[in-house]
């Protein structure tokens, strides 16, 4: 046990054991992460990752880095607005993860390379990239602040970070938004995943994050500059972008 603790969920973890713990959840859910997403959000994360899309700004030959991108459905958009002269590349750290998005590219024909990496030691040089994406990964990674720093590094002058991540809900809905998430979540999780816990966890992991503002601070400290939010779906979900100046 080293002297560093973090989050995992509500509880206080050794850091080294939480990216253990959090691969365990995410090895587990691999085979059923796609249906589980629909079920949770009732279809809506799609309309979330496409508004991201469309914010990015990414055109014909653009360099794209997919962060924490799972099971591909980002991947997959950007690939078709970048085109056969741009490049996307799809990272995960969890291996499961990255199988399942891999074979989703093969399966649409797309040519994106799949990466097996941590977000907090990127395997990519300086000035890389037009556009990095993390979607729904910040909040199970043990250093934020680290991770947002390797971000910046690799992306362009110019070139935009977009975190696509729960967030702080509307004040009104946040009685229904806790009997959603901690009674409804870990019972569909159960019930389609066979696994209550993970989802248990993954509905204490989006309590622990930081709210919209926090985040901003946070990407404007990794040194991205223009940092603004776009709350969705009343603030279940925000979206941030932020320039590397």
């Amino acid at each position: 046990m080293s002297d560093k603790t973090t989050h995992f969920g509500y509880k206080t973890v050794d850091e080294v054991e939480k990216q253990q713990k959090v691969g365990e959840v995410f090895h587990s859910v691999a085979s059923k992460y796609d249906i589980m997403n629909d079920v949770m959000s009732a279809g809506l994360h799609r309309g979330w990752k496409r508004f991201a899309v469309e914010v990015s700004g990414v055109k014909p030959g653009d360099k794209v880095l997919d962060i924490a991108g799972g099971s591909g459905d980002l991947s997959k958009l950007f690939a078709k607005k970048v085109g056969q002269d741009g490049e996307v590349i799809l990272t995960d750290i969890n291996a499961s993860m990255l199988a399942v998005g891999r074979d989703r590219m093969i399966d649409a024909g797309l040519s994106v390379p799949a990466t097996q990496c941590n977000a907090e030691k990127l395997p990519f040089p300086d000035n890389t990239f037009d556009c990095v994406i993390v979607a729904f990964g910040l909040r199970n990674m043990t250093h934020k602040d680290i991770a947002l720093k390797e971000m910046q590094r690799v992306l362009k002058t110019g070139g935009r970070l977009l975190v696509l991540e729960f967030s702080k809900v509307w004040q009104p809905l946040e009685k229904l938004y806790d009997a959603y998430s901690f009674k409804f979540l870990p019972f569909m999780g159960k019930l389609i995943a066979k696994d209550a816990e993970s989802y248990q966890y993954l509905a204490e992991s989006i309590r622990m994050h930081p709210d919209q503002e926090t985040l901003k601070q946070m990407m404007l400290d990794a040194g991205l500059g223009k940092v603004d939010y776009y709350n969705l779906s009343a603030g279940v979900v925000a979206l941030h972008k932020g320039y590397k100046t």
